[in-house]
């Protein structure tokens, strides 16, 4: 699954740091395409166990991380768990089958 990852409209470079939960029944490949978000700045990708993150070469992958989680099981307990860890969930999105993700990040 490729994820696609964009600064909202009224940014022109994303310039803070961000965390995704990329959680999926099965183990994927998930590849980055990144454009507009400042480089150095910490991004950490939680993947489902089996699953790695592809970084796009460059220094969007020195400053980005990618760590296996053991996620709950049902979508409804991961969004209290992310709620309980970090505070705050900006974003939830669930796909049955896609090969391309957009997301806009921003305020």
């Amino acid at each position: 699954v490729t994820l696609h990852l964009n600064p909202i409209s009224s940014v022109h470079i994303h310039q803070k740091p961000l965390v995704f939960l990329l959680n999926s029944p099965l183990p994927l490949v998930w590849k980055l395409k990144t454009e507009r978000l400042a480089p150095g700045i910490r991004r950490v990708f939680f993947v489902s166990v089996g699953s790695v993150v592809q970084f796009e070469k460059g220094n969007f992958s020195l400053s980005a991380e990618m760590e296996e989680k053991l996620f709950p099981e049902k979508n409804e307990h991961l969004l209290q768990w992310a709620q309980k860890e970090y505070g705050a969930v900006t974003s939830f999105t669930e796909f049955k089958i896609s090969r391309n993700i957009y997301i806009k990040v921003g305020e």
